[in-house]
């Protein structure tokens, strides 16, 4: 019974060595999602953390694009449950619209 509770005690011991080793890996923000519906997009403006990724999801039955004002991001039409993902990694204001329905717009606040 000693000799494995020594290995075992030698096996944690190697384990927390090994991971003091490794340098820590860049920590992704949870993903956000963004909904398109009823010609709006919800939410309209939202803040979060360099390095998010934001889905945008259209729950409408007709299509809807995503761009960026400043040309930042740019989607496809999206179909009914289709999705478009941007990584938000440098700290600023986004502001978009649906590039079928301009009316639509949304802003996205990206803070250090």
């Amino acid at each position: 019974m000693l000799k494995f509770r020594t290995r075992r005690r030698a096996g944690a011991v190697f384990i927390a060595v090994t991971l003091a080793a490794v340098p820590a890996l860049p920590v992704r923000a949870a993903d956000t999602e963004v909904n398109i519906e009823n010609f709006t997009f919800a939410p309209e403006e939202l803040t979060v953390k360099a390095g998010t990724v934001i889905v945008f999801r259209n729950r409408d039955d007709i299509p809807h694009t995503v761009n960026g004002t400043k040309g930042e991001f740019h989607s496809k039409a999206l179909d009914t449950d289709e999705s478009f993902s941007f990584t938000f990694a440098n700290p600023g204001t986004y502001e978009y619209f649906c590039g079928l329905h301009p009316q639509m717009t949304g802003r996205v606040v990206v803070t250090p």
